[in-house]
């Protein structure tokens, strides 16, 4: 394995910022700040492709890794950074951000348990993590230990690659989407090779992004999720909400038909109307989900200056009702801010409101069908964005980009592994398969924390609970013949596809 690029050698292996990481996990970390500091949780690691296992030697590697992401906090142009460019974070956020740290020896535990204990550094086994704490505070670990793990294997496990063609093969990819019209996001961290893997992509994205300007080309790249290459590369952070918010809402209310709606709720209360309104449908089904998003909002007040904390740390989350404003209008400190309220006449709808809608699991063919007779059903004939982001490729890109545009939709993708993990083998040229590993909330106040998904290929969680709330909400299973978790990214050692071959 060899950088092969000057200059890369340079960077330092692991995590390094605060920032690198996707760009929802601090903007529901700045939701729990404001509503929910005090409530605990845990969270579980799943390999979804479990035949792929790692040494004991990057299991000692992950541990070290780990325990040094207790030294990264934000620096000061990291925090005028967010001071400029995410306006929507309030000024409480960002000074709770300027102290923060990650506490991994209180916080997280790295488990090893090997195939076959021989004592060898190549000993083969599974990874677990143990994460528990304050939500508030361990929120930011799922994309640092997922990128982490799946830096660890390509190090230690399967070494037959290089990085040479990265960046010219991100080039060709993003000329293919732009000159195609194509709008996407890199949304890759989570599952990237490694962070040089990273650097290269967004140097050959941005490369491919100023070649289609001078041609006058209406496609583009709109932005990465990850903040830090951002920052880095002067391209706007993209990104709303994840699962885990809908999930969490769910687990602490303890109140699965209403926990979509209270998940909207509080997002328009911290952030305001219109902003940060891409609507992810899926945690428990879309059609669960519509049901929630055709409601009107309620009042709003918002603080006009946010200057200090707008819920009583030991306050229960406030009931659902027609007049309930979502912001508490007293502080921990027993002040007020000042508020103004937007009273809402005719009342609008959260799908009125919110731009458009993510798509993250099942078929998204019929995702757009629904989606379509549910604006029109709903009389709503402003033009939404659909933002397509599950297991994507160039050919995908195109095909939904035709069929949402037909459907009359603003069609934008999220493109990750595709991007940041699409390599060969150096020896053989033969597919060098990616991780499928993912970490999501797993439990809440003490409750389960589930996700049922569009494809029964994505449920999470207590198998108990996901049953009981499929069987509250009415949900009806679907599997979608392309969703298989195992293979959504090829399998090892397959022949490479011409899109697979490095440039």
């Amino acid at each position: 394995m060899g950088s092969n690029h000057p200059g890369l050698a340079e960077l330092p292996e692991g995590i390094f910022s605060l920032l690198d990481t996707d760009l929802y996990k601090l903007t529901m970390q700045c939701a729990i700040l404001k509503y929910l500091p005090n409530v605990q949780v845990t969270y579980a690691f799943t390999n979804r492709t479990s035949d792929m296992r790692l040494s004991r030697e990057a299991y000692h590697w992950i541990e070290e890794q780990v325990k040094k992401l207790g030294n990264i906090t934000l620096s000061l142009e990291e925090l005028e950074y967010l001071k400029g460019t995410c306006t929507y974070f309030n000024d409480s956020y960002l000074r709770f951000l300027t102290t923060f740290h990650l506490q991994p020896s209180e916080q997280v535990k790295v488990l090893f348990k090997p195939l076959e204990d021989t004592g060898s550094a190549n000993d083969l086994g599974d990874i677990h993590f143990d994460i528990g704490g304050l939500w508030l505070h361990t929120i930011l670990y799922e994309i640092p230990l997922l990128a982490l793990t799946s830096e660890a294997y390509f190090r230690f496990c399967d070494k037959d690659w290089s990085h040479k063609g990265q960046e010219q093969k991100a080039y060709n990819k993003g000329i293919k989407l732009i000159e195609n019209g194509c709008v996407f996001s890199e949304f890759g961290t989570r599952r990237r090779r490694d962070y040089r893997t990273h650097d290269l992509v967004m140097q050959g994205l941005t490369r491919a992004t100023s070649t289609a300007s001078e041609r006058g080309w209406k496609g583009k790249l709109s932005g990465t999720s990850n903040v830090h290459f951002a920052m880095k590369y002067g391209v706007p952070p993209i990104g709303t909400v994840a699962h885990e918010w809908f999930m969490g809402i769910a687990s602490i209310t303890n109140d699965y038909e209403h926990a979509n709606e209270t998940a909207l709720r509080y997002w328009v209360g911290c952030f305001g109307e219109g902003v940060l309104g891409i609507a992810l449908t899926d945690t428990f089904g879309t059609p669960t989900f519509l049901k929630a998003f055709k409601k009107s909002l309620p009042t709003v007040a918002q603080a006009e200056v946010d200057t200090v904390d707008t819920q009583l740390p030991s306050a229960p989350l406030p009931a659902i009702s027609a007049t309930h404003t979502v912001v508490d209008t007293k502080s921990s400190v027993d002040q007020s801010p000042h508020l103004h309220v937007t009273n809402v006449d005719p009342p609008r709808s959260y799908a009125q409101t919110f731009t458009g809608v993510r798509q993250d699991s099942g078929n998204p063919l019929e995702f757009l069908r629904l989606m379509r007779d549910f604006y029109d059903s709903e009389g709503i004939t402003d033009k939404k964005t659909i933002v397509f982001s599950d297991s994507l490729n160039i050919e995908l890109c195109l095909e939904y980009m035709q069929a949402a545009e037909e459907a009359g939709f603003i069609p934008t993708f999220g493109i990750g592994t595709f991007l940041t993990n699409d390599f060969t083998h150096s020896s053989t040229g033969t597919k060098s398969a990616p991780l499928n590993i993912v970490i999501k909330i797993s439990s809440a106040s003490g409750r389960p924390a589930i996700k049922i998904s569009d494809n029964v290929g994505k449920n999470t969680g207590d198998v108990d609970t996901v049953n009981k709330v499929k069987e509250t909400l009415g949900y009806v299973e679907k599997k979608w013949a392309a969703g298989d978790e195992k293979t959504r990214w090829g399998v090892e050692d397959q022949e490479a596809t011409t899109a697979d071959v490095q440039e």
